[in-house]
């Protein structure tokens, strides 16, 4: 039903004073109208306003008025595309011109005012953090597994291009977010207690496993790494970071002085993740085992009781 034809039977219902009316606008288009009446205290003397009501009314309206802003990235041609702004309500903007209308007389009518929220990632920001390659790792997985493959894939769609600020914590559960249905995550085999099994988003142990690799040549704090219950198949024993989202995580820290960005790509039977930051970095390498490149028979993935700083309950 259009806001047209609820404010409609709304005056049908219980007919209102239109004098009394506060029409309030986002980009032309009415988005309330609120009476003077519905906000006052029921208090004899001078009005007062019902601050719950106003308080329910400001966060309705924080809802329609929010954007969120877009980082700048880097499209599988190499190019940057720009940062979008966002923006936000301007409550306090909005409040005072709230108060000019319930204490004053008549009607009246606003467009509201925004905040601009600014990307945390912009172009100039892009461009510099993308120039001195300080981490890679790749891993080998068998492509015909389609559901596997896919949870791979988006995984890593999550992670790429994320820049992780001087002494910023990176969680992967965070950053992915929950494997769910509805984010798009499939059914594919997973290890639980040591027993092969079926959950959804089987295989993105493969894309925390290749990033831990990654950072961990980069020189980067790991804070927190688990291994899974048995050895997995796509990288060395003992050099897997198993996740789970109500369970383990596997979490680092930017202990530099200048931003890290990380690239990820999972295609044709093979995952990447690089590690990048400003040409002026001097960072800390650690040597790392890679693999060897082949499709591996693929064992799954699953939570462990191992640590970076050795046994623990998960």
């Amino acid at each position: 039903m259009g806001f047209a034809m609820t404010l409609a039977l709304l005056l049908l219902i219980n007919p209102l004073d239109p004098t009394n009316f506060l029409q309030i606008e986002m980009a032309d288009k009415t988005v309330a109208i609120l009476n003077r009446a519905d906000y006052s205290l029921p208090f004899d003397g001078v009005p007062l306003v019902d601050d719950s009501k106003l308080v329910r009314m400001v966060e309705e309206l924080a809802k329609k008025a929010y954007i969120e802003p877009i980082n700048a990235t880097i499209n599988n041609a190499g190019a940057i595309v720009p940062e979008t702004k966002g923006r936000k309500l301007d409550d306090l903007a909005f409040r005072e011109r709230f108060y000019d209308y319930f204490y004053g007389a008549g009607a009246a009518s606003m467009n509201v005012s925004y905040k601009v929220i600014f990307p945390k990632v912009d172009k100039a920001l892009m461009s510099q953090v993308r120039k001195k390659r300080i981490g890679q790792y790749a891993t080998y997985f068998n492509a015909g597994n389609w559901n596997r493959v896919h949870n791979i894939k988006l995984a890593s769609q999550a992670i790429n291009n994320y820049v992780v600020l001087p002494g910023e914590i990176f969680s992967f559960n965070k950053v992915v977010g929950q494997r769910t249905k509805e984010k798009g995550y499939l059914q594919a085999p997973i290890i639980v207690r040591g027993e092969l099994s079926e959950g959804i988003g089987g295989g993105i142990c493969q894309v925390s496993s290749t990033l831990f690799n990654a950072v961990d040549q980069a020189g980067l704090h790991i804070i927190q790494r688990y291994s899974h219950s048995r050895n997995v198949a796509y990288v060395p024993p003992g050099r897997d970071a198993t996740v789970s989202w109500y369970g383990p995580d596997f979490v680092f820290q930017n202990k530099y002085a200048y931003p890290v960005l990380i690239r990820a790509i999972a295609s044709n039977g093979s995952m990447y993740v690089t590690v990048h930051s400003f040409p002026e970095l001097e960072h800390e390498p650690r040597n790392v085992p890679s693999v060897r490149r082949a499709t591996p028979e693929e064992a799954p993935d699953a939570p462990s009781i191992l640590n970076e700083n050795g046994p623990t309950i998960p």
